[in-house]
Protein backbone atom coordinates (compact mmCIF):
# COMPACT_ATOMS: atom_id res chain seq x y z
CA UNK A 1 0.00 0.00 0.00
CA UNK A 2 2.86 2.38 0.82
CA UNK A 3 4.34 1.81 -2.63
CA UNK A 4 1.07 2.61 -4.36
CA UNK A 5 0.59 5.77 -2.29
CA UNK A 6 4.18 6.83 -3.00
CA UNK A 7 3.74 6.33 -6.75
CA UNK A 8 0.55 8.41 -6.81
CA UNK A 9 2.28 11.02 -4.63
CA UNK A 10 5.24 11.12 -7.01
CA UNK A 11 2.99 11.89 -9.96
CA UNK A 12 0.73 14.41 -8.21
CA UNK A 13 3.20 16.50 -6.23
CA UNK A 14 6.29 14.64 -5.04
CA UNK A 15 8.49 15.27 -8.05
CA UNK A 16 7.97 19.04 -8.04
CA UNK A 17 8.37 19.38 -4.29
CA UNK A 18 11.56 17.31 -4.32
CA UNK A 19 12.84 19.46 -7.18
CA UNK A 20 12.22 22.59 -5.08
CA UNK A 21 14.20 21.10 -2.19
CA UNK A 22 17.05 20.13 -4.52
CA UNK A 23 17.13 23.67 -5.91
CA UNK A 24 17.24 25.10 -2.37
CA UNK A 25 20.03 22.65 -1.52
CA UNK A 26 22.07 23.63 -4.57
CA UNK A 27 21.73 27.31 -3.70
CA UNK A 28 22.86 26.53 -0.16
CA UNK A 29 25.91 24.65 -1.48
CA UNK A 30 26.89 27.61 -3.67
CA UNK A 31 26.86 29.89 -0.62
CA UNK A 32 29.51 27.71 1.10
CA UNK A 33 28.63 28.80 4.67
CA UNK A 34 25.13 27.30 4.29
CA UNK A 35 26.27 23.79 3.31
CA UNK A 36 24.60 22.24 6.42
CA UNK A 37 21.31 23.68 5.16
CA UNK A 38 21.99 22.15 1.76
CA UNK A 39 22.53 18.73 3.31
CA UNK A 40 19.27 19.05 5.24
CA UNK A 41 17.50 20.17 2.07
CA UNK A 42 18.72 17.13 0.12
CA UNK A 43 17.63 14.87 2.98
CA UNK A 44 14.15 16.40 2.92
CA UNK A 45 14.06 16.13 -0.89
CA UNK A 46 14.22 12.35 -0.53
CA UNK A 47 11.43 12.51 2.02
CA UNK A 48 9.33 14.77 -0.22
CA UNK A 49 9.87 12.39 -3.13
CA UNK A 50 8.81 9.22 -1.28
CA UNK A 51 7.11 10.18 2.06
CA UNK A 52 4.74 7.29 2.82
CA UNK A 53 6.31 4.79 5.19
CA UNK A 54 8.54 7.45 6.77
CA UNK A 55 8.14 9.93 9.60
CA UNK A 56 10.21 12.56 11.35
CA UNK A 57 11.40 12.50 14.93
CA UNK A 58 13.09 15.11 17.03
CA UNK A 59 16.76 14.52 17.76
CA UNK A 60 17.59 14.73 21.45
CA UNK A 61 21.13 15.92 20.80
CA UNK A 62 20.00 19.00 18.84
CA UNK A 63 20.85 22.16 20.70
CA UNK A 64 20.98 25.90 20.33
CA UNK A 65 22.81 25.61 17.02
CA UNK A 66 19.81 23.87 15.50
CA UNK A 67 17.48 26.56 16.82
CA UNK A 68 19.59 29.37 15.36
CA UNK A 69 20.01 27.45 12.11
CA UNK A 70 16.27 26.88 11.84
CA UNK A 71 15.61 30.60 12.28
CA UNK A 72 18.04 31.39 9.47
CA UNK A 73 16.47 28.61 7.34
CA UNK A 74 12.95 29.98 7.86
CA UNK A 75 14.01 33.45 6.72
CA UNK A 76 15.86 32.37 3.58
CA UNK A 77 14.27 29.15 2.32
CA UNK A 78 11.76 27.60 4.71
CA UNK A 79 8.89 29.99 4.18
CA UNK A 80 8.69 29.51 0.42
CA UNK A 81 9.05 25.73 0.69
CA UNK A 82 6.26 25.71 3.29
CA UNK A 83 4.20 27.90 0.97
CA UNK A 84 4.72 25.30 -1.77
CA UNK A 85 3.36 22.62 0.56
CA UNK A 86 0.35 24.78 1.45
CA UNK A 87 -0.52 25.55 -2.18
CA UNK A 88 -0.04 21.94 -3.27
CA UNK A 89 -1.99 20.64 -0.28
CA UNK A 90 -4.91 22.94 -0.97
CA UNK A 91 -4.94 22.00 -4.65
CA UNK A 92 -4.92 18.31 -3.80
CA UNK A 93 -7.72 18.68 -1.24
CA UNK A 94 -10.06 19.96 -3.96
CA UNK A 95 -10.52 16.40 -5.22
CA UNK A 96 -11.73 13.47 -3.15
CA UNK A 97 -8.83 11.20 -4.12
CA UNK A 98 -6.29 13.95 -3.41
CA UNK A 99 -7.35 14.60 0.21
CA UNK A 100 -4.89 12.09 1.77
CA UNK A 101 -2.10 13.58 -0.31
CA UNK A 102 -3.11 17.11 0.68
CA UNK A 103 -3.00 16.09 4.33
CA UNK A 104 0.45 14.57 3.75
CA UNK A 105 1.55 17.93 2.33
CA UNK A 106 0.28 19.72 5.42
CA UNK A 107 2.16 17.26 7.64
CA UNK A 108 5.40 18.14 5.84
CA UNK A 109 5.15 21.86 6.63
CA UNK A 110 6.90 21.67 10.04
CA UNK A 111 9.97 19.93 8.62
CA UNK A 112 10.07 22.34 5.69
CA UNK A 113 10.18 25.22 8.17
CA UNK A 114 12.57 23.68 10.73
CA UNK A 115 14.66 20.85 9.24
CA UNK A 116 17.59 20.99 11.64
CA UNK A 117 17.26 18.88 14.75
CA UNK A 118 14.90 16.40 13.06
CA UNK A 119 15.58 12.97 11.65
CA UNK A 120 13.64 11.04 9.01
CA UNK A 121 13.04 7.41 10.01
CA UNK A 122 10.84 4.54 8.78
CA UNK A 123 7.39 4.46 10.39
CA UNK A 124 7.94 1.00 11.79
CA UNK A 125 10.65 2.32 14.13
CA UNK A 126 9.95 5.99 14.99
CA UNK A 127 11.20 5.65 18.57
CA UNK A 128 14.35 3.65 17.80
CA UNK A 129 16.53 6.76 17.44
CA UNK A 130 15.50 8.43 20.69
Amino acid sequence: MKTLLNLIWLVLSGFWLALAYVLAGLICFVLIITIPFGIASFRIAGYALWPFGKTTVERRDAGAGSLIGNIVWIVFAGWWLALGHIVTGLALCVTIIGIPFGIANFKMIPISLMPLGREIVPTDRPFATR
